[in-house]
């Protein structure tokens, strides 16, 4: 007689098992700033068919790809969004102007931002005290987000700053955090549409005399403040992410269909490209969650850095690449000194 099995709990499909996304990574291994030169960066080459790595430049790019292979790089621009507050102490992340003055926001930490709460803002430390900005908190909303009324209409140029992730921003403080280098390379060399809160980081490796040598051509996807956030059970369960505003202007279906193959520059690239029906010219918006496993129509090949694990961002190379090909590469990476995420260096996947 075979013994009794014990009885199980019923598994929770709706909680995310994202332990087979994670990695070790040493602290010293994540980039807190570029390197001087943007081509200079790290590349390293990863070879779907066989498995292969190889260590290059960014500036061999042009060597590494076959002739017809077509480009696509993301123009979004980044917006000086992050706003640090004097009183109380914290800062926001502006999202969104619903109306004028009337801002969507993201607080840290949330919980000093309470419903009322006045707040105040300076340009630098010197602001006279006739230009300073006030906001108040009207309305309060769900993982940290909140609405917030400004006193008058500002510029973000002026009271903003360059919205560097969180890991960066936690290890640098005051008004001397925001050096002017952070002011040009968290900002692709292409960028031209105004939007994202967060850069994407795999274009920042361009400068405009490799891109000159390699066939190219852009879509718009503005980068929200999804790519800081974990991924929850809301998202595991639709298969859905933070939705995000895109546009393909005119010619790029054409490019695409003369192309021997389409090189995705970002994972925010290979959304847009994995998103619409068709590369006609359109507005849209995405909330695309590539994992595995999923298959990949457009995108032949992918340029992107190395992603914090468990992140959507990680889970969308192991789709396009394979769990365990991914991992061994990024093994071979932290053995190999190569930097982390945003500041870091890149991988080609073909």
């Amino acid at each position: 007689m075979l013994p009794e099995r014990a009885a199980s709990s019923p598994v929770d499909r709706s909680v995310p098992d994202l332990a087979p996304y994670s990695f070790a990574l040493p602290e010293e291994r994540i980039a807190l700033s570029p390197v001087p030169d943007r081509a200079d960066a790290r590349l390293m080459l990863l070879e779907r068919r066989n498995g292969s790595i190889a260590h290059h430049r960014i500036r061999d790019l042009p060597e590494l790809l076959a002739p017809g292979d077509l480009l696509v790089l993301n123009d979004s621009r980044v917006i000086p969004a992050f706003l640090p507050c004097v009183e109380p102490q914290l800062s926001f992340l502006l999202l969104e102007e619903q109306e004028p003055s009337l801002w969507r926001a993201l607080a840290e930490p949330a919980r000093r931002a309470s419903l009322g709460r006045s707040l105040l803002f300076v340009a630098d430390p010197g602001t006279p005290a006739e230009e300073r900005l006030a906001a108040e908190v009207v309305e309060v909303r769900s993982r940290g987000e909140r609405l917030l009324r400004f006193s008058r209409p500002f510029s973000l140029e002026r009271f903003g700053n360059p919205p560097l992730p969180p890991y960066i921003r936690k290890r640098r403080s005051g008004f001397s955090s925001f050096p002017l280098s952070d002011w040009e390379r968290y900002q692709t060399v292409f960028a031209r549409s105004p939007g994202s809160v967060a850069a994407p980081t795999a274009g920042l490796h361009f400068t405009q005399e490799l891109l000159a040598r390699l066939p190219h051509a852009f879509v718009t996807l503005h980068v929200g403040p999804g790519t800081f956030r974990p991924i929850g059970p809301e998202e595991w369960r639709t298969g859905r992410l933070h939705p995000e505003r895109f546009a393909i202007a005119a010619g790029l279906a054409e490019a695409a269909w003369n192309a021997r193959r389409i090189v995705a520059v970002g994972t925010t690239v290979a959304r847009v490209l994995e998103s619409v029906p068709d590369l006609r010219e359109q507005n849209g918006t995405t909330d695309l969650f590539l994992r595995p496993p999923c298959a990949f129509r457009r995108t032949g090949a992918l340029l992107t850095n190395f992603h914090l694990p468990r992140s959507s961002l990680f889970l969308l190379a192991c789709a396009f690449a394979g769990l365990d090909l991914i991992q061994e590469a990024y093994r071979e990476a932290v053995a190999q000194g190569y930097r982390f995420y945003s500041y870091g260096d890149a991988m080609l996947i073909l």
